[in-house]
């Protein structure tokens, strides 16, 4: 029994004067976490907006027929609008109860939703579509195109910026050198809500002014941040 222990114990630290010895932690100093961020406006140059119908019945037929015209009407308008990208939104029709939990009848909505980067062609479109429509929201960004454009000069200009404060941070420690640990790039967006100035309509088939759109801008931003290890003298 001794000399099965015995052998056991010869092969243990036989396999642990095998194994490779653990690498010792790198540490660093002067090591300094900081970012750069810039930003730009960039004018809005996409529009979206939504139009709705709504329709009420005590026959779920008669409701469906009826919002299901608005919106083949309104589609057919949207055609002459060649600059204007126009197609079908949610549908649907629900019942409609009373407080003592009995049908009263049946109600439909309907929507469209429109999106352009000509905004006086939209203006003239939501206008002909508010004389049998409700304009359920609009809004205005900064177009996909576009913002990848601006967001490739962004992160030049970042990347300059970041290296700019860290020529400050090894002068302020004063070292001979920085090594860049690690650097990560990100993007932002924010659109500041637009003033508008929309004329809405009071009553079907009534002639519409057309709205006077005041698009804005949005914000967009790029961030480097990441690290540096400042080099002694």
């Amino acid at each position: 029994m001794r000399f099965i222990n015995w052998l056991c114990l010869v092969a243990s630290l036989s396999f642990a004067a095998a194994a490779p010895a653990a690498e010792p932690a790198q540490f660093r100093y002067n090591t300094v976490e900081f970012q750069a961020e810039v930003l730009r406006e960039v004018p809005n140059d996409l529009l979206n907006a939504t139009l709705y119908v709504e329709w009420n019945d005590a026959n779920p037929a008669a409701v469906a027929n009826a919002v299901n015209k608005s919106v083949n009407d309104a589609l057919r308008v949207a055609r002459d609008y060649k600059s204007v990208r126009a197609r079908s939104g949610n549908n649907q029709t629900y019942p409609v109860y009373s407080r003592a939990n009995e049908l009263q009848g049946w109600r439909g909505r309907a929507e469209i939703r429109i999106e352009s980067r000509d905004f006086e062609a939209a203006a003239g479109l939501i206008a002909r579509l508010q004389s049998g429509m409700r304009l359920g929201n609009l809004s205005f960004s900064v177009s996909p195109e576009t913002r990848r454009a601006v967001e490739s000069e962004l992160i030049t200009e970042a990347i300059a910026a970041f290296k700019a404060r860290a020529e400050i941070v090894q002068a302020a420690l004063a070292g001979r050198g920085y090594k860049l640990q690690r650097l990560n790039v990100a993007s932002g967006h924010h659109a500041p809500q637009p003033r508008l100035a929309m004329a809405r309509a009071t009553a079907p088939a009534q002639e519409v002014t057309a709205p006077n759109l005041e698009a804005g801008v949005s914000q967009i931003t790029v961030t480097a941040s990441g690290a540096i290890e400042v080099i002694e003298r």
